[in-house]
Formats: C-alpha cells, sequence, structure tokens
C-alpha cells in the first residue's frame, strides 16, 4: 500500500509545509491495498492516525478483505462503492447490501459515504439507512478549480 518507508515523513513534511490541518486530511485507500502486507499497513495506519490524519476505505464491497480484518484497521470512513448504489431503489439486493454496508460502519464507528449518488430515490434512502454522506452526480458534476472554489463560496 504505502511504497517505501518515508511515507509517513513525507505526509508529516507537506502538513508542516503547508500547515494544512491534519484532521481535514483524508486519505482513500482501497481494499486491496489494505489486504497486502497487513501488519505493516496497520502499523503505518495507526502513524497516519496518531497525526490526525482521517483515514477512507474505498469502494468497499467490491474487494476481497475479510470482515474480520476490516475491525483492525484504524479506519474512519467506509465509502460504499457506486456499483451498489445505481440500482437502488430498483434493486433489492443492492439496497440489503447497502443497508448492510451501513450497518457495518455505525457498528464499528465509521462514517459511511455513498458514492455515485444520482437521484433523489437513492438520496433518501441512505438517508432512512442513516448514511452519513454522500458524493455524486446529484450533489454536483466534476468541476475544475475556479468552478469549484465558485462552488465552495470561495470567489467574491
Amino acid at each position: 500500500m504505502f511504497q517505501g518507508s518515508d511515507f509517513i515523513s513525507l505526509v508529516e513534511e507537506v502538513l508542516a509545509e503547508t500547515k494544512f490541518p491534519a484532521g481535514l486530511l483524508e486519505l482513500e485507500l482501497t481494499e486491496g491495498s489494505l489486504m497486502e502486507n497487513q501488519e505493516g499497513n496497520i502499523y503505518m495506519l495507526n502513524k497516519l492516525r496518531a497525526l490526525g490524519v482521517r483515514l477512507a476505505i474505498d469502494d468497499f464491497g467490491t474487494g476481497y478483505s475479510s470482515l474480520a480484518y476490516l475491525k483492525r484497521f484504524p479506519l474512519d470512513v467506509l465509502k460504499i462503492d457506486k456499483s451498489f448504489i445505481d440500482d437502488i431503489p430498483f434493486d433489492i439486493s443492492d439496497m440489503e447490501i447497502a443497508s448492510t454496508i451501513i450497518a457495518i460502519g455505525q457498528t464499528l464507528n465509521f462514517k459511511v459515504l455513498a458514492e455515485g449518488v444520482e437521484t433523489a430515490e437513492q438520496l433518501d434512502f441512505l438517508r432512512q439507512k442513516g448514511c452519513d454522506s454522500y458524493q455524486g452526480y446529484y450533489k454536483s458534476r466534476p468541476l475544475d478549480k475556479e468552478a469549484f472554489a465558485d462552488f465552495l463560496g470561495l470567489v467574491d
């Protein structure tokens, strides 16, 4: 997952140079990358958490990780893969999978974010199930940096 042992030092340096608050930095990791060298990754993740960096597992549910390992990783956010959101509210299986991932996240005290939300129906379902946040076209299409600054109200 981490290329070389200098990754923690690099993060520390960048945070110090930019004065960016570590608590606002969220690194996303895939299930597959977490499953490689699990003990080493747990060590690195704990070091990042000690810096205050938030950690998210991206595309949750599409990889091959064991739920037994999920509880060992010091994570903050589970991101539900878009493939489980696309057919809500028409596919009962996707609705059950999304509900289950939300329940797992809540049980393990993770925030849960749904990727790829495109309709009000999808968002309503996710909110009813207790999903914490979402991203997707329903909120906004991808934006260039100027449009993003305007979106955030940073432009006069």
